[in-house]
């Protein structure tokens, strides 16, 4: 388990310190944001209400219901139980680490929230809307990555906290979309 740890914090290091530079600086902060968002979930509800208004309703109860679930599990089943310390909160990276938020999250670093919740919520878009997009629906994981990445790069997650919190969101997207699929399939 120790060597585990300490790829983590070198890959962290790598992610955090030696990859910077000054555009990503600006950047990242913002995409972790969910208020940057707001206009992606915009145009998907409405180009979803003017296309297929059959489903829609069951549609948004699966999406929301898909980020509630995963969240409820990373935030308070696995971070309540297993404390982990944030790398802006561990004093041995406190001198060399990057930080890029005006505020830092006491919360557990494992597993990371909004890994599980972007993961889950692009397993889901991509499993529901695949039919109607075809290829677009590849752009959710890209945009669940940079989500994810951005979280390392700020210094508010290790890689493990990330990836574990990706696993678990994929899992619950994947069950809920399947779900939905079975009785509500949009087409």
């Amino acid at each position: 388990m120790y060597s585990i740890i300490r790829v983590d914090r070198e890959l962290f290091k790598l992610i955090n310190q030696t990859w910077q530079n000054s555009i990503f600086d600006q950047v990242f902060p913002l995409i972790r944001n969910s208020i940057f968002w707001i206009p992606l979930y915009l145009f998907l509800l409405l180009f979803l209400i003017i296309n297929h208004k059959k489903n829609i309703f069951w549609w948004i109860i699966f999406a929301a219901s898909t980020a509630i679930l995963t969240d409820f599990v990373s935030s308070k089943l696995i971070k309540e139980n297993i404390m982990r310390l944030r790398p802006c909160n561990d004093p041995t990276l406190a001198d060399s680490m990057r930080f890029l938020l005006n505020y830092r999250p006491q919360s557990s670093s494992f597993t990371s929230s909004h890994a599980a919740t972007h993961f889950a919520l692009a397993v889901f878009f991509y499993l529901t809307l695949r039919n109607i997009i075809g290829r677009w629906a590849l752009l959710f994981f890209l945009w669940a990555f940079l989500i994810v990445y951005a979280q390392v790069y700020v210094g508010v997650h290790f890689p493990l906290d990330v990836f574990c919190g990706a696993i678990i969101g994929t899992g619950i997207g994947y069950f809920t979309s399947y779900t939905f699929n079975k009785k509500h399939l949009l087409a």
